[in-house]
């Protein structure tokens, strides 16, 4: 087997047999042994019945079957489990990163004889919040991260099998692919694309889970949110240290205001950095505690090859 596709689904029915037939026929294009590894994420619609009607006139279709809706990161680790290929490419399965590409991809990790292929976005088709948010967070994400990381990177890429068989060692809950995908070296090269829009029906990553994907890349990235705690309390401690010598001051000088507006704000400064660091420290012991748990990141229900 020389290439294999990992198409995460979930809900797709209205894009699923323009995007196979699309994978499938830039993949025939290749002249390559292939095979497309669709991974049903827990839908609730038609969309692996319509996977199993298309595997009986597409043998090279496989589909993994999840048991319930793990996520877009664990159904990606599932998809990555089941492939075969000496290269591997993982793709949104929204239309969003064009099938016509997989080619360039190929060609690009074959002349360079690298390990990982990634498609850095240089235009987003969304709409202009969507793309101001995602834009915000890798801005912040690459410069208060501990490894390089790619800005503009999403999931589509291509990578060798030694890539991939890195990849599948971690075994981690809150995951990030394109920061594990960094994290784990190797030679790393790169395509510039145009992101479209959604071909059609209904964005699957909604603000809530946008925002809680880059708090998993930033937190398992980045030590700093603890930093930040750290910071913010020297700066407490400052604060502090100026109001004795102010208080002194002013005692000494007789010009010592009253009411308790000094005193209240003071309590309230201190009282907000506690409850920050609480809530910071807590994100990091909810998440030290999913790890120790040890759960599947992934159950599969049935596998359709």
């Amino acid at each position: 087997m020389k290439l294999s596709v990992v198409i995460p689904l979930f809900n797709e029915s209205d894009v699923l047999s323009l995007l196979i037939n699309e994978v499938h026929h830039n993949l025939m294009t290749l002249g390559e042994a292939f095979e497309v590894v669709c991974v049903d994420d827990g839908s609730t619609d038609d969309t692996l019945q319509q996977l199993l009607e298309m595997k009986s006139k597409k043998p090279e279709l496989k589909v993994v079957s999840l048991s319930r809706n793990f996520g877009l990161q664990a159904a990606i680790a599932a998809g990555l489990e089941y492939t075969k290929g000496e290269y591997v490419v993982v793709m949104d399965g929204d239309m969003q990163d064009p099938p016509e590409l997989i080619e360039e991809l190929f060609k690009k990790i074959s002349a360079t004889k690298g390990d990982v292929v990634s498609a850095v976005r240089s235009e987003r088709g969304e709409k202009f919040s969507k793309r101001f948010y995602i834009n915000v967070f890798h801005k912040i994400f690459r410069n208060i991260s501990e490894e390089q990381q790619l800005e503009q990177a999403g999931n589509f890429c291509i990578m060798s099998r030694r890539a991939v068989s890195a990849i599948l060692k971690f075994t981690e809950q809150n995951r990030y692919f394109p920061g594990i995908r960094n994290f784990i070296g190797f030679q790393h090269d790169t395509i510039v694309y145009d992101r479209p829009d959604r071909a059609d029906g209904i964005a699957k990553m909604t603000s809530k889970k946008l925002f809680a994907l880059a708090a998993d890349a930033i937190y398992s990235f980045s030590k700093w949110p603890i930093k930040l705690c750290l910071y913010l309390g020297l700066l407490g401690v400052v604060v502090f240290l100026l109001a004795i010598v102010y208080t002194l001051i002013s005692k000494l000088a007789h010009f010592a205001p009253t009411g308790w507006s000094s005193t209240f704000l003071v309590i309230s400064f201190f009282g907000s950095v506690q409850l920050t660091f609480l809530g910071l420290i807590g994100e990091y012991i909810y998440r030290i505690y999913k790890e120790v748990q040890k759960r599947p990141v992934y159950l599969v229900k049935e596998f359709y090859e």
